[in-house]
């Protein structure tokens, strides 16, 4: 089984790969990233050293770049990871993400077309459905309509209504994951968890915007990935859209003081700053359809799962103090 994993050098896809690679050792990957300041080829060297897996660095919004790739490599199974992530820089410069999360995904989608692919999956985010009061209590379901709030959860809005119109319109066989907030080995500093890690390690203030109740349900990327290769894997989940959360929900000030103090960092590291423009108040989905349609059960010990992701990036200084002048 031929399989084209794009944004295979960021932090999920690099995940992803990493698990795959060992999982499914009956697909041809071809791993396909355009190296922004996101992405890391160290991520995956030691999978491409050993040829698990082959790499090309090209750019999904290239109509050349990806005819030529789906001619020469026929990919059967089409993953998407490719995208700009970071509410911060969507603000800053929206055209990037429009041109990679909308652009990038329409070439991929009518080359998956054009060459007749089994399975085209989109990687989305349950930031498609917008936000809600902190104190509401209720979860988003994949009926849901689609409310984005910032340029980048519109512009995955958008492509996963691309990915569908060319379901009815074409026939592709489709699915699409939206999962809640990711954390775990190889994210990038800029991102919560990883930066709140890496300040304390340095000893600088971490910013929190505005009060800091802003409510974020997270999941590790490993167990997305999981349910992600389950997605794939399954028939019955061929034209479907699922959540992916683990039901844990928590402020990001009270994240914050979680991390300092398994950390042993003092709280006064704190420091709150001006909110950020549009600023969601709280993300929660429903995982009640993956559960039942796939009989695929989403659960973790998210301290435990934290703890590991503190000792990583103490572990791996290496991989992160050249990126901090990103943040």
């Amino acid at each position: 089984m031929r399989v084209l994993i794009t944004g295979a050098a960021g932090f999920i896809g690099s995940v992803f790969i990493k698990y795959v690679s060992l999982s499914q050792p009956e697909w041809e990957i071809l791993a396909l990233d355009k190296l922004g300041y996101a992405s890391d080829l160290r991520n995956i060297e030691k999978e491409v050293e050993n040829k698990r897996i082959s790499f090309v660095r090209a750019d999904i919004s290239s109509s050349d770049e990806m005819r030529a790739l789906f001619d020469d490599f026929s990919p059967e199974i089409v993953i998407n990871f490719a995208a700009e992530s970071h509410v911060d820089n969507s603000i800053e410069s929206p055209l990037c993400f429009i041109k990679s999360n909308i652009d990038g995904v329409a070439v991929l989608l009518e080359e998956s077309r054009r060459k007749g692919v089994l399975r085209f999956h989109q990687v989305s985010t349950d930031e498609v459905y917008g936000d809600m009061e902190v104190s509401e209590n209720k979860s988003f379901t994949e009926a849901d309509v689609l409310k984005p709030s910032s340029v980048y959860s519109a512009s995955k809005a958008s492509a996963d209504l691309l990915v569908l119109s060319y379901k009815r319109t074409y026939g592709l066989p489709i699915s699409i994951s939206r999962s809640s907030n990711n954390y775990g080995a190889y994210q990038h500093p800029e991102k919560l968890i990883p930066k709140t890690i890496v300040y304390a390690l340095e000893g600088k203030k971490i910013p929190v915007y505005g009060s800091g109740e802003n409510v974020r349900s997270w999941i590790s990327a490993e167990l997305n990935c999981r349910a992600i290769e389950k997605i794939v894997k399954s028939r019955r989940a061929e034209g479907e859209v699922f959540n992916i959360a683990a039901g844990y929900e928590i402020s990001n000030t009270a994240l914050i003081k979680k991390i300092l103090s398994l950390m042993g960092k003092s709280e006064s590291l704190i420091s709150f700053v001006p909110d950020r423009a549009g600023h969601d108040r709280k993300y929660s989905v429903s995982i009640e359809k993956i559960s039942s349609l796939l009989d695929f059960p989403l659960s973790e010990n998210f301290d435990d799962e934290l703890e590991k992701t503190i000792c990583w990036y103490k572990s791996n200084r290496w991989w992160w103090e050249n990126k901090m002048g990103n943040i």
